[in-house]
């Protein structure tokens, strides 16, 4: 079986998380980190008995042996300049969301890894939750006919929004609601976005952060089927990262809900009161099984690396849904619908590498 030597910039949160996947994943013969914090760089470097472990992400880069890098760093101001130095130097890319600040910068992305022939992916990880997939195959499977409507209300805990609002000023359009956009765009394909209006809220985080509270997205695709996604962060404190998502969609022959607001586990103790464990949105560890979807979206990456075959999300897509959760904050700021190019190139691009795949850049998917 071939083996690959993988690299991760930034091993926070998330970043722990897929460093401690691959660290136990056959695909993997060696591992190496980055992190500019020496402390927590020894930690996972101990815990994932990593190859080599470095503080400058550029010895990552240059070593001729890693085949592919992860990129989970923060603030997000650095994915873009990440990932086209890991383009460069000839890597596979996973990248956490989001991938870029501007279009432009998605475009010089995506371009660069076709030229070079190189795996592409951003990281969109609910397509892995099993609830989500179970909607997803409800469509294709034609259970519930043709998608007509949808919603999606997803919201997190204020320590999450201050954490998130403190690092940099990205709307929960951008770091929420993009989960959902992807998701459902993906639930729709082919069809396509046309206008967006939405409505934000701020209340809570506008003094401390100048971010918003909460944003509600109506999005109309190009045959006038509508989606709405509400995002949030500022729910009372609670288990720490707790995450709460409601799904409805609606289709012609059927209709589907989801529950995935995790008040199917609750711990109640005299020191700590309610807690809802399980509740966070890349899972956890519990002893000798991962509970959640991140650990299953980085192993799916590896296999796609090994096998040479396109990651689940296509960088033209991805690029799609950033489009969409711009157009949601200008809507907000210019209190009107945006309208969409329905026509312009990287949504054909996005429709044609869904009908048209082909061997390096749009493969079999993982």
């Amino acid at each position: 079986m071939k083996q690959l030597q993988i690299g991760i910039i930034g091993i926070g949160w998330c970043g722990g998380i897929r460093a401690e996947t691959c660290a136990e994943s056959p695909y993997v013969s060696g591992l190496h980190l980055a992190e500019i914090k020496p402390d927590r760089l020894k930690e996972v470097a101990a815990k994932t008995r990593s190859a080599t472990a470095t503080t400058d992400y550029r010895a990552l880069l240059a070593n001729s042996n890693i085949d592919a890098i992860v990129i989970s760093a923060t603030p997000e101001t650095t994915h873009y300049p990440m990932a086209k130095e890991s383009l460069l130097a000839g890597k596979h890319v996973f990248l956490e969301k989001p991938m870029a600040l501007e279009l432009s910068e998605a475009d010089e992305l995506i371009h660069l890894a076709q030229t070079k022939g190189l795996l592409f992916t951003i990281g969109y990880s609910q397509r892995f939750n099993p609830k989500f997939a179970y909607v997803k195959r409800c469509i294709e499977d034609g259970t519930i006919g043709q998608p007509v409507s949808a919603l999606v209300s997803r919201h997190i805990t204020r320590n999450l929004g201050n954490k998130i609002g403190g690092r940099i000023k990205l709307s929960p359009a951008a770091m929420e609601a993009t989960h959902d956009i992807d998701f459902l765009l993906w639930c729709f394909a082919p069809r396509h976005p046309v206008r967006v209006y939405a409505q934000e809220v701020r209340k809570i985080m506008q003094p401390s952060h100048n971010v918003p509270d909460c944003v509600w997205i109506v999005v109309t695709l190009n045959d006038g089927c509508v989606f709405t996604i509400g995002a949030g962060w500022v729910l009372p404190p609670a288990y720490p990262n707790f995450s709460s998502t409601w799904i409805e969609m609606v289709g012609t022959e059927g209709a589907i809900m989801a529950d995935d607001t995790h008040r199917d586990i609750s711990i109640n103790t005299m020191q700590r009161g309610i807690e809802f464990p399980l509740s966070t949105m890349p899972g956890e560890k519990v002893q000798h099984v991962y509970a959640g979807p991140m650990e299953a979206e980085t192993v799916a990456f590896l296999e796609c690396v090994v096998k040479g075959r396109q990651p689940l999300v296509t960088p033209q897509h991805a690029r799609v849904v950033m489009e969409v959760y711009q157009a949601a904050d200008k809507s907000v700021e210019e209190s009107r619908p945006v309208e969409l190019q329905s026509s312009n190139s990287p949504i054909r691009a996005f429709d044609s590498a869904q009908k048209h795949p082909t061997r390096k850049s749009t493969a079999d998917r993982c």
